[in-house]
């Protein structure tokens, strides 16, 4: 069954209004959103009809298009999806959506011949290892770094339309530290991954600086299409992070010199690949190899030292000196004071 633009941005509209458990939605107030999206999205000032709307409604409910939406009608007025967890983004794709999706790969792949086309290796790789698997012709040919576990991952798609239309955001958020989840509003600018982990850089209303959300901490959020969208100026977000390793970065923080010595056993792992793109090499001996990186001192540096243990050595700038031998201590002390856990206990 071909869809075509128009019904699918429909559809996706729909879905989004029933995830939105801050408010109850009415067929007119359904019908109002699927209107203001397609103008938004396609120009289109016509507007969209009841009959329209409620042929959408019963496709999404039947299994024509495999989705089966559990969409329920509650106190004979307000439409929701009796299953508070459903989307539709989340049903699986048909064999005929699969066949062409297959072609598109293969389209991809011709492109990445181009060195242009590079960075694309990455997501063709994915793209078409999954597509495999859907259709059952084999297992996994590559296995590919991911955590199921980490939640947040199914707000990707609405908080990136959200930044791409410069629509504020309601964000109900309680952060690992908070007793008590706070709702304010904010106005999203980027989507940052590190290690399988997602973050919103973004801009509270009642805050000047640029903060940074785990998108794991966020409890809900909506759209405000009727509160004017604040940008953010003076900061270039396509270079905002070339300094960093991890999320962790304010305004004012600028790059330092560090200067790392690396016992030569595990030198090649540090070569091959680099902990930051300003790593370079500035001596080798019969024992040690010494980089340098040029970024900024946040926690996740301090992490990423750590993890080589005993086999690196920090030696500029003085302040993370101080911080890797701080750390360094106290972990010592762990294992000093508490003293091991017996077998008998570890096996029960």
């Amino acid at each position: 069954m071909a869809i075509n633009k128009l019904a699918l941005i429909r559809y996706k509209t729909i879905d989004d209004c029933l995830r939105n458990r801050f408010r109850k939605w009415t067929l007119n107030d359904i019908i109002e959103k699927v209107a203001k999206t397609l103008y938004e999205m396609e120009g289109i000032t016509s507007g969209v009809s009841k009959r329209t709307i409620q042929a959408d409604i019963q496709l999404m409910r039947s299994d024509k298009l495999g989705y089966n939406a559990p969409i329920v009608v509650q106190d004979k007025r307000f439409y929701a999806y009796e299953d508070s967890n459903f989307s539709i983004t989340k049903a699986p794709i048909n064999n005929a959506d699969v066949d062409k999706m297959k072609e598109i790969v293969g389209v991809l792949k011709q492109f990445n011949a181009f060195n242009y086309f590079d960075e694309m290796s990455d997501m063709i790789a994915r793209l078409e290892n999954n597509l495999y698997k859907s259709t059952k012709q084999t297992g996994n040919n590559i296995q590919l770094e991911g955590n199921k576990l980490v939640k947040g991952l199914e707000c990707i798609p609405d908080l990136y339309r959200a930044i791409l239309n410069k629509v504020p955001l309601l964000i109900e958020y309680k952060s690992f530290k908070a007793k008590e989840s706070q709702q304010q509003i904010y106005y999203p600018y980027l989507l940052k991954e590190y290690r399988n982990r997602w973050f919103l850089i973004t801009k509270s209303k009642k805050s000047p600086q640029l903060l940074t959300l785990a998108l794991d901490r966020i409890v809900e959020f909506q759209e405000l299409p009727n509160e004017e969208f604040r940008a953010y100026q003076g900061v270039d977000f396509d270079r905002y992070f070339e300094d960093v390793i991890g999320v962790t970065k304010s305004e004012k923080d600028r790059a330092q010199k560090v200067i790392l010595e690396f016992e030569n056993y595990h030198a090649p792992y540090i070569i091959t690949k680099p902990l930051h793109d300003s790593q370079v090499v500035l001596t080798k001996n019969e024992k040690t190899t010494t980089v340098r990186i040029d970024v900024v001192l946040n926690y996740e540096l301090e992490r990423e030292i750590l993890g080589f243990g005993e086999c690196v050595k920090v030696l500029a700038p003085r302040l993370l000196v101080s911080k890797i031998k701080r750390r360094l201590a106290n972990a010592n002390r762990q294992y000093e004071e508490k003293p091991a856990m017996p077998n008998e206990q570890l096996n029960q």
